[in-house]
């Protein structure tokens, strides 16, 4: 049977950004997803793009043409409490802290490269099962007209929610939280700005996107039940005071909601399989760290198997990835959780000492300035 290089599990952003980076690597390439190319091209959500991820984007070929809108400047403020910090792109000599787009959009964008590339992708294939041998990898998978069959490969990289595996060393927070997303018409223009609000509930992101803005509203389980029962007139009528006069906010479209909570590997590689994106964490949406983290994690992965072409599932090789990727995770994983349960809270002594927080950041340059690198670059901005 042949043995291919490198498997990669799941064709959506993650995976297929992988594939792209390694598309003139010389190594033997294969992607398989369950899903089709069409159902992850109409991928509802939207990202929240950083600086470093749209360099990433740009040295893949795949930024340009991929409509977005910019951030320019951060509002950060927190509901009955006094503090508010803005971050300004401008401050830091950029046009734009980072960019808002759609996943499908990105998932369309870098699938018309692989297939430019011509990467072969499996689509409507299922992965049932991986069984690690000595020098591959046994794959056992199931097409949905074709039936099962097997795939053997160097190295397996599991994307976009990869296998879930009993036995892995897996740590899980359950939030008890809600995400009701959604676009909200702007009728006075959002100047570029987004603004990240920290209610008792959790935090409610407003992010330019168009003409208006990508909702994000975290609240209690039973909270978010009842704001999907209003009609949209009365959930904006809900939703502004939460946001208050900065903003005056439009027509609300059909809302969606999801359940949050951190959900992490301790170790992202295995005998001759690395987790990436979904598959290795699954983070809460504040901040927008998620698909950041999962692209720079790409980028070194690539970097890695570039530098070491002879065997890419080699341990050697899956150690120095990890290694050089270890301080950007834990650290990005516990500055979201960190925002999280600082936040979500209406504590009142907490509820002083992140006004304080805010003041600081507002008054003091270096440190909003480290904080600003730190979102658009990870832990590769620290001194």
């Amino acid at each position: 049977m042949h043995t291919h290089d490198l498997l990669i599990v799941g064709a959506g952003p993650v995976g297929l950004a992988l594939a792209c980076a390694l598309r003139d690597s010389g190594l033997d390439i294969v992607l398989v997803d369950a899903r089709s190319a069409q159902a992850s091209a109409a991928d509802p959500r939207v990202l929240a793009l950083a600086h470093g991820t749209r360099l990433t984007l740009q040295n893949l070929g795949a930024w340009q043409g991929l409509e977005t809108t910019p951030i320019r400047s951060i509002h950060v403020s927190q509901q009955g409490g006094f503090g508010r910090t803005l971050i300004r792109a401008s401050d830091h000599g950029l046009d734009a802290l980072g960019h808002v787009g759609s996943a499908g959009a990105l998932a369309s964008r870098l699938g018309e490269i692989a297939a430019r590339s011509r990467l072969e992708v499996r689509e409507f294939t299922r992965v049932k099962s991986l069984a690690a041998h000595e020098d591959h990898v046994e794959a056992s998978l199931e097409h949905a007209s074709d039936g099962p069959s097997s795939l053997r490969a160097r190295l397996v990289a599991c994307a976009e929610g990869g296998l879930a595996n009993p036995d892995a060393d897996i740590v899980e927070r359950d939030y008890r939280q809600q995400a009701v997303i959604a676009h909200v018409d702007c009728p006075n223009g959002h100047e570029y700005r987004a603004y990240e609000r920290f209610t008792r509930e959790g935090p409610v992101a407003l992010l330019p996107h168009g003409r208006g803005f990508a909702l994000v509203h975290v609240l209690s389980p039973e909270s978010a039940e009842a704001m999907l029962q209003l009609d949209a007139d009365e959930y904006r009528h809900r939703l502004q005071p939460l946001i208050g006069g900065r903003v005056a906010l439009g027509k609300v479209s059909d809302r969606l909601c999801y359940p949050l909570g951190l959900r992490y590997r301790k170790e992202t590689t295995g005998q001759r399989t690395v987790w990436l994106g979904n598959a290795a964490q699954t983070l809460h949406p504040v901040a927008g760290q998620g698909f950041n983290l999962a692209l720079r994690d790409v980028h070194a992965l690539a970097s890695v198997l570039q530098a070491h072409p002879e065997d890419p599932g080699d341990q050697n090789t899956l150690l120095t990835f990890a290694n050089q990727r270890k301080l950007d995770r834990q650290s990005t994983i516990f500055f979201t959780d960190s925002l999280v349960r600082l936040f979500s809270n209406d504590n009142p002594l907490l509820r002083h000492a992140r006004g304080a927080g805010l003041f600081a950041l507002d008054v003091c340059p270096p440190l909003r300035d480290f904080v600003a690198r730190r979102m658009m670059f990870g832990a590769r901005a620290w001194p």
